[in-house]
Order: structure tokens, then C-alpha cells, then sequence
């Protein structure tokens, strides 16, 4: 028996898991002797494997791109390996050597607003742009965008999955996860191929979001989010967390601005994260770049008189259109054909509910 099976058989005995396993032979064991004369702790659990799920993975690594990393790999990620309960072993597609490079973990709504859909997006080019891996959890929404983002600018991206390495979630990702494995990037997990997606899966999961990135950005989330389980584990991990503050009326930043009372760092742009990291990233604070997820907006010289007097009357809070036809005199029709107009030109965002606020 190899080193691999036997990290096999040790990652897929039902109950074990990493804490019981360093628990019963320390941070350096042995995993073929573990396995062939296993400590009375281990012993129950190890006689209850799965053989033909171990052959499986075995198989699975033989496929182009397909990697176990297993503790003590030479590959397996060194920083994901100072947590307290670090993955026996990964299933790994993609560019194995993306997992060692800085990286930044980005999450937040599956559900988010448009803002948060450009913040994410924006953040993520920003800091691959400037040479850091952008890791997420292939959700959607935040997750999504972040990925988008980092593949856009041509950077690299980790997906960290909460299911089988053959099972995407939600579906509708799929497309994006062909395209992070064709562009150089990576889709990891801790589950063998063939896991559904399970809700107990996913916190499990976000330990090992937080626990590869050297800090972890929330763009926007509930009070209830899973995001903050992520931001959490960070910030118990030792590594930063980062926040985007909203605005008081959005619920989904509610969560953001609690993290901020509790000590995470308000960050308004991508620099704001690589200047906090110092000399974490070294040399990548000089390859800083503009954040420049679009053209900016003109200038109010550029707009008509009865545009600029609309914008006057939009500020950062989302406002509904009767509102702005109070505060405007305009009619509704000419309103309606102007905040077209301002949203075209990226001054204004459109929010649920038929509400705009400025960009």
C-alpha cells in the first residue's frame, strides 16, 4: 500500500476526520503503518472503509488534470496546513501549484444586489490584476462574480467546492467551472467524487476557503449568511477579514457592517486590501494596478442642465421614482427617459423595487 491509498482510506472512514486523526497520531504520521495496524481509535472507522470508493479515486487521478493532494504532499498547500483541523486529503482539478500562491478568499449573497454583483467583480480583477489568487466557493452570486472577475483580467482562480469534484453546485455553474479549469485555475474539495451536495457539507467547506487565502473579503451579506461562518473561521484562523461597508438601508450589508463593529477592515477599493497586507504579498503591493472594473462615469460638465439637476436629486441610497419625481418637478415620462439615460452612462444603478442611487 502507497502513501495515497492508505490517506484514502484514512479521508474516506466514515466518522474519522482530520481532528480524530491527528488527535489519535499527531501533525506526522505514518498513514500506511496508521492504516495497516491502526491505534484503537482509529481501528473501528478504518475496518468500515469503502474499498471500492478508495479504487474510485484512485482511478479519478489518473485523468488529465485530476491531482490527490494528500497531508504531506509536496503540492498540498502550506498555509491550508497551519489550520487546526487541515483536510487529509484533496481532490484537486486543475493547476495544483495555484493552491500555494497568495491568495484572497471573496464571498458573499447568493442573492446580491447589483452593486454587490460589480463590487465583487471589480475587487476580484483588481486584486488578480495585481497578481493574488481569487478563491471562492463556485456559489452564486458573490461567488460567481468574484470568479468572473478573476478570469476576466486573466488572473487565477480557486474554486472550493462543498461537494464531489464531478458534482458542480449550483448547476447553473457548470459553464464557469469548465472555464476556471480551462483558464489555469482550480477546483478543489475535500469530498469524494460522487458527494451530493449536502448543507452540513458547506461550513466544512468555508474552513478550507478561509484557510488557503491569507484574508477573506465579504461583499455583501445577511446577518444570517454563510458568509460570516467564512469570516469567522478567518479571523479564528489568524488570517484578516475585510469588508465592504453599504448603505444602512440595504439588508445586505448588515452583515458587512457587523463585521466591521467587530473589528474587521473597512475597505473601499482592491489596493485598500494588498496596502493592509503589506509584506505578506512582498513584491505584489508594487504591482498594485487602478481598479478599473469599467469606464467611469463623465463628468457633470459632459450631462445636460436637466440631467445634472436629476443626478443632484439621486444620492448613494437607493430612492423610488416618486420620490425623485418630488424631488425633480420632472414628469414621470421625462424622469423615466432620463434615469435611462444616467444608467447607460454608469451614473446611476438600477435597485430592486424600481429604486436608483448613484454609482
Amino acid at each position: 500500500m502507497d502513501a495515497t491509498t492508505a490517506w484514502l482510506h484514512l479521508a474516506l472512514a466514515p466518522g474519522l476526520g482530520p481532528r480524530r486523526v491527528f488527535a489519535a497520531a499527531g501533525r506526522s504520521p505514518d498513514p500506511v503503518a496508521l492504516v495497516q495496524d491502526p491505534p484503537a481509535a482509529l481501528r473501528e472507522a478504518l475496518a468500515r472503509v469503502d474499498t471500492a470508493a478508495v479504487a474510485a479515486s484512485l482511478d479519478w487521478a489518473q485523468r488529465p488534470g485530476a491531482a490527490l493532494l494528500h497531508w504531506g504532499h509536496p503540492d498540498y498547500p502550506a498555509l491550508l496546513g497551519e489550520i487546526p483541523d487541515p483536510p487529509l486529503l484533496l481532490w484537486v482539478l486543475g493547476q495544483t501549484g495555484l493552491l500555494s500562491l497568495p491568495q484572497i478568499a471573496v464571498v458573499g449573497s447568493r442573492n446580491p444586489t447589483r452593486d454587490g454583483v460589480r463590487n465583487a467583480h471589480a475587487f476580484a480583477a483588481h486584486l488578480a490584476g495585481a497578481g493574488l489568487a481569487i478563491t471562492s466557493g463556485l456559489a452564486a452570486g458573490i461567488d460567481a462574480a468574484a470568479h468572473a472577475g478573476a478570469l476576466d483580467v486573466g488572473g487565477g482562480t480557486v474554486a472550493v467546492m462543498g461537494t464531489g469534484i464531478d458534482r458542480v453546485y449550483p448547476a447553473r455553474n457548470r459553464a464557469l467551472a469548465h472555464r476556471i479549469v480551462e483558464s489555469g485555475g482550480a477546483l478543489v474539495t475535500e469530498f469524494p467524487p460522487g458527494t451530493p451536495p449536502r448543507s452540513q457539507h458547506f461550513p466544512r467547506r468555508n474552513r478550507i476557503l478561509s484557510g488557503l487565502a491569507l484574508g477573506t473579503l465579504v461583499v455583501e451579506a445577511a446577518t444570517a449568511s454563510g458568509s460570516l461562518i467564512t469570516a469567522r473561521l478567518a479571523s479564528e484562523q489568524g488570517r484578516e477579514v475585510f469588508a465592504i461597508p453599504g448603505s444602512i438601508h440595504n439588508p445586505l450589508a448588515r452583515g458587512c457592517h457587523r463585521l466591521l463593529r467587530e473589528g474587521a477592515k473597512l475597505v473601499e477599493t482592491g489596493q485598500d486590501i494588498i496596502e493592509e497586507l503589506g509584506a505578506l504579498l512582498g513584491g505584489l503591493c508594487a504591482r498594485g494596478v487602478a481598479q478599473t472594473s469599467e469606464d467611469p462615469p463623465p463628468s457633470a460638465s459632459e450631462l445636460t442642465a436637466e440631467q445634472r439637476q436629476l443626478l443632484d436629486c439621486i444620492g448613494h441610497d437607493p430612492v423610488s421614482v416618486d420620490e425623485l419625481v418630488a424631488r425633480s418637478g420632472l414628469t414621470p415620462e421625462a424622469l423615466s427617459s432620463m434615469l435611462l439615460i444616467l444608467e447607460l452612462e454608469g451614473c446611476v444603478v438600477a435597485h430592486p423595487g424600481g429604486r436608483y442611487a448613484r454609482t
